[in-house]
């Protein structure tokens, strides 16, 4: 996963995924989800996104994260 913010467009996308979006839905105002072609979230837009969300703080609870070799 990878956020990925545009300061000069106030846009925020968040990859879920490293395939092919291939459609998308507007599910709220300024917010847009990107689909593959089996039809899963690949990805999230959000314009405004100063607005929508806090930028300035993120916490992650428990994530599934494996060790590297």
């Amino acid at each position: 996963m990878k956020f990925n913010y545009y300061e000069d467009t106030d846009s925020l996308y968040i990859d879920l995924s490293e395939k092919k979006s291939v459609e998308s839905a507007e599910v709220a105002p300024n917010v847009v989800v990107d689909f593959d072609e089996e039809g899963h979230i690949v990805g999230i837009d959000i314009d405004n996104a100063s607005k929508i969300v806090n930028l300035k703080h993120f916490e992650f609870d428990v994530l599934p994260l494996k060790k590297s070799a």
